[in-house]
């Protein structure tokens, strides 16, 4: 009678746990465009050019008033250097859409975010929150400056008067609107020089030359385009000839989330 043996059993090898595959977050892409940002010199450049220039006009300003512009806001009289400082802003928000075109970091960052959209909107999302900072900050502490020489004239004023703090900061919104449509032309033009020409050419110096045409529509109608829509903002008193505050900001916002928008389309659409 034979025997019977059992029979050894082989308990079963566990199947190597899979190693989780590396998902993107937009917190993740938001530290990686606030890294890329802050490591390029020309950021700190620009922003100190920027804030520079409208400290040491407003500083020239202050010291040398005479009264002589008195029916001048003494906002926009001690900011009057922003119309030097929206130019090193606009190459700013140019140089991180265009610049990484130039460079050929684009493929590195399109590789890393395949969806692509998220890299634009990042971009566009950390050079907001570090422009309209830079500006009010510099806002206010020029202000508080040229009140040092303005103190006892006719433009004294206190950063808690009415519309003061207001104005300061609308001023900061317009300055980084405009940088944020310059961004938006970086990312459709993709070349810096091009960028730089469009903005120039058509934010800065198509509505003046437009303005010379003698038909009341097209007056009305320049009103609404970008630099005339930010010269509303930053002052205590209603600019005269110019829409209302709250129109103006609007119309910016508009301007900048159609010019982004469009080169969201195009970014999905074209090749790197």
């Amino acid at each position: 009678m034979s025997t019977l043996t059992p029979t050894s059993t082989t308990a079963p090898v566990a199947a190597p746990t899979p190693t989780p595959a590396y998902r993107l977050s937009p917190r993740g892409i938001l530290r990686s465009e606030w890294h890329k940002l802050w490591t390029l010199r020309s950021t700190w450049i620009t922003l100190i050019t920027a804030s520079a220039l409208v400290m040491a006009v407003g500083i020239m300003m202050g010291s040398t008033y005479d009264g002589d512009d008195a029916e001048i806001d003494t906002v926009v009289f001690t900011l009057f250097g922003t119309q030097l400082s929206q130019i090193c802003l606009a190459v700013l928000g140019i140089l991180v859409t265009a610049g990484e075109y130039s460079t050929g970091m684009i493929r590195a960052s399109l590789t890393a975010v395949p969806r692509r959209l998220p890299v634009l909107w990042s971009k566009a999302a950390i050079f907001t929150a570090v422009a309209f900072t830079a500006c009010a900050v510099t806002n206010v502490a020029t202000f508080l400056t040229a009140q040092i020489w303005l103190s006892g004239t006719d433009k004294a004023l206190a950063l808690t008067d009415d519309g003061v703090l207001t104005a300061l900061l609308t001023s900061a919104a317009a300055l980084t609107l405009l940088s944020l449509i310059a961004l938006g032309l970086g990312a459709l033009l993709r070349s810096v020089p091009g960028a730089i020409g469009a903005f120039v050419g058509a934010v800065l110096i198509l509505p003046e030359v437009m303005s010379m045409l003698p038909f009341g529509a097209v007056e009305t109608a320049i009103r609404y385009f970008p630099a005339q829509s930010a010269s509303a903002l930053g002052s205590v008193a209603r600019v005269e000839n110019a829409i209302a505050p709250g129109t103006a900001l609007l119309t910016l916002t508009l301007w900048a989330a159609v010019i982004i928008g469009a080169a969201s389309v195009l970014l999905r659409r074209r090749d790197v």
